[in-house]
């Protein structure tokens, strides 16, 4: 494929995962899937996409969601457990078909490039060959990212239940393709035995892969848990099992103390903030100052299908709305406590990204993966005095007009019409 150039304003990060907008209109361009230029003062004279009135952006990176769980966004008014034993394990069990995974991820891997989503951490269900078929289909659309085998033995139904030895070695067997890597994925603490969860500790780490798991979204879900594991918090079982590493993101986090904040630092390991989705199943709202304020990494993912967004921006700017409602009587609240546009920016780019391990992904560095969202905004926004907020809350997707994928064009708006 020839090489491709992009004009418009770029999207360049600046320190500690956060991104400003360059100072004058410029051009990138894209050769054998990598960004080989980046001229950051002046539009290149003759593009091949976007223009003066485009932001370029890094692609988005969405730290958590289930792919077999597209279908099922906005069955409302059901708590955590009654949600995925009525509306969830039902989705999941049609992947049983892994003809009809293969399709479904097809189909949900084109929907996640039109909302500008390139890279992911993702959950297939139980069935490894539905897995090992999403891996491939995600991997052959260009996006980068994990995705795991759900490795569930109790409290789930038995079309979804494997023995704890025959899952971990199913999913031992996984193969990366391209960017995509498999992801040891143990679903929570709640349907899987000791048994299983030291397991996958184990797993992770022999291959190195990725761990994702839930972790205290509920109060009923804590206390389950505990029930089933000898009184433990669900951080001390995960710790025991050798599950929270450098490479370990935990979705939601919302119920923990500050031991259990302190544990989670301790490792290094990541929470996926979830806002949307905790919302949407009115699960309770994660405080994410108290998290930083404890030193624990926080990444920031869509969770579909309990999470009813799709589009990165809109997840982040929940996020903000989040931290608003935890800051409480607090107005207007201190600095820092609320997370600023340029930072939501920064997290659904090269933030999520280093949390997922994604090398060369997240910005529009040279020699980057070339992972680009072309957006031509229709409103002023550069008359704006925050530019990167007023397009934070007046995002429209249909602003998206070229998505590239490992350098391959995802998704064009043209191409629609």
């Amino acid at each position: 494929m020839a090489s491709m150039t992009v004009n418009g304003w770029l999207l360049l990060p600046t320190a500690e995962h956060s991104v400003r907008i360059s100072d004058f209109p410029g051009h990138i361009v894209i050769d054998d899937g990598r960004i080989i230029h980046v001229d950051a003062s002046r539009l290149s004279p003759s593009p091949d996409f976007g223009d003066e009135s485009c932001l370029i952006s890094p692609g988005f990176i969405d730290a958590h969601v289930h792919l077999p769980q597209f279908d099922s966004i906005g069955i409302d008014g059901l708590e955590l457990l009654d949600w995925l034993a009525r509306a969830i394990f039902p989705a999941e069990m049609k992947w049983a078909d892994t003809d009809y995974a293969a399709s479904m991820t097809s189909r949900v891997g084109r929907e996640l490039l039109s909302f500008g989503t390139t890279g992911i951490a993702a959950y297939a269900t139980s069935h490894h060959l539905a897995a090992q078929a999403a891996i491939d289909q995600l991997a052959s659309l260009g996006i980068a990212g994990h995705t795991g085998q759900v490795l569930m033995d109790q409290s789930a139904p038995d079309e979804l239940l494997l023995p704890a030895p025959a899952a971990l070695s199913l999913a031992s067997t996984l193969k990366p393709r391209h960017r995509m890597a498999p992801a040891v994925t143990p679903r929570f603490a709640v349907s899987c035995s000791d048994q299983l969860l030291r397991g996958a500790g184990e797993l992770a780490r022999r291959t190195g892969w990725l761990v994702q798991t839930h972790l205290a979204e509920t109060h009923a879900e804590c206390r389950i848990s505990q029930d089933l594991h000898g009184g433990r918090t669900m951080v001390k079982v995960y710790e025991d099992a050798g599950l929270l590493t450098q490479r370990t993101v935990l979705a939601h986090g919302i119920h923990l103390d500050d031991a259990d904040r302190a544990c989670i630092a301790g490792k290094a390991s990541f929470v996926a903030h979830c806002p949307t989705a905790n919302r949407f199943l009115d699960a309770g709202v994660m405080n994410l100052e108290r998290h930083r304020r404890h030193g624990v990494h926080v990444c920031i993912g869509s969770d579909v299908g309990a999470g009813p967004d799709r589009s990165m921006v809109r997840v982040a700017r929940a996020m903000i709305d989040a931290a608003k409602q935890a800051a409480g009587a607090s107005s207007p609240a201190p600095p820092g406590l609320i997370p600023s546009s340029q930072k939501c920016w920064g997290m659904i780019t090269a933030g999520n990204a280093d949390s997922l391990g994604l090398a060369q992904t997240g910005s529009l560095h040279l020699g980057s993966h070339a992972d680009v969202v072309v957006i031509r905004p229709t409103k002023p926004w550069r008359d704006s005095i925050d530019p990167l907020s007023t397009l934070l809350y007046a995002w429209d997707d249909r602003w998206i007009d070229t998505v590239f994928a490992s350098g391959r064009i995802g998704y064009h708006a043209a191409a629609k019409h």
